[in-house]
């Protein structure tokens, strides 16, 4: 057997691997957002009712819970084809201009279904860069994707980082595998789910936050909603193909050395 550790990257796997490192460690979302509304995310927040972050983070762990269950049962055939990114960005454009015109009161119905298809479209993306998606390692590295481009008010800039945040969640995601594969999703309330769950919400909601205090700017309409769910899921789009062009190459040079190498790259 080949020693990984003992191979070169070739030029195309090096590029590939600066790409990915470009979308993983500077995400745009929050200034894309802004340029779509004209001001800044802040100036948005204002108009949230009170508590809105403990009622984004009620919805956002529902959101998640649905979203892991859609992943485990209805990802698909395994077998590597072509992502239909489009695809899943006119389904959230879609959701985004209803609830844009309808208002904050969609985002219990608009959260859970666009984080699906988020999901979807995350799977589809693994898939396309030859991960088997049947794999239980895959599919929760799908809803991992949901951790990255959000920083939690916990984190200091040195733990924000694309390797720092796998770091964090490498222990429940290793732990919730082995409950998983054990018993499924049977119990929805096991601690290790759970534990999951809220590490990568805290990160997601962040996002999940800026979001919804863009749309709530009054000049953000439906038409603005749909663009701004539009900016969203290519965010998710460019973290997962980054995410799964990482874990790529870790099968043909090892974690190891992956993780050097994308250290080493000067972007």
């Amino acid at each position: 057997m080949t020693n990984t550790l003992e191979q070169e990257f070739t030029d195309a796997d090096l590029n590939d691997l600066k790409k990915a490192k470009t979308k993983l460690e500077y995400p745009s979302l929050t200034t894309k957002i802004a340029n779509i509304v004209g001001r800044p995310i802040e100036a948005g927040f204002k108009f949230l009712p009170k508590n809105w972050n403990r009622k984004v983070s009620e919805v956002t762990h529902t959101a998640l819970l649905k979203g892991l269950e859609f992943s485990m049962y209805t990802m698909g055939k395994p077998e590597t084809r072509e992502s239909k990114d489009w695809l899943h960005k006119l389904l959230v454009v879609g959701s985004g201009a209803a609830g844009g015109a309808v208002g904050l009161v969609s985002l219990a119905v608009e959260l859970p279904f666009s984080t699906c298809v988020i999901l979807r479209s995350i799977a589809d993306i693994a898939r396309s860069e030859g991960h088997n998606i049947a794999l239980l390692e895959v599919r929760l590295a799908c809803l991992e994707v949901l951790a990255f481009g959000g920083k939690s008010s916990q984190d200091d800039a040195a733990e924000s980082g694309y390797w720092m945040v796998r770091g964090v969640l490498a222990k429940s995601v290793s732990e919730a595998a082995s409950y998983l594969a054990e018993k499924g999703l049977t119990e929805k309330g096991a601690p290790p789910l759970v534990r999951l769950i809220a590490a990568i919400a805290s990160r997601f909601s962040i996002v999940i936050t800026e979001e919804t205090a863009a749309k709530a700017i009054p000049v953000v309409g439906a038409v603005s909603g749909g663009a701004i769910n539009y900016l969203f899921m290519n965010h998710f789009q460019e973290m997962a193909r980054s995410h799964f062009i990482v874990k790529r190459l870790e099968k043909k040079y090892g974690m190891k050395r992956v993780e050097e190498t994308y250290k080493e790259l000067v972007i």
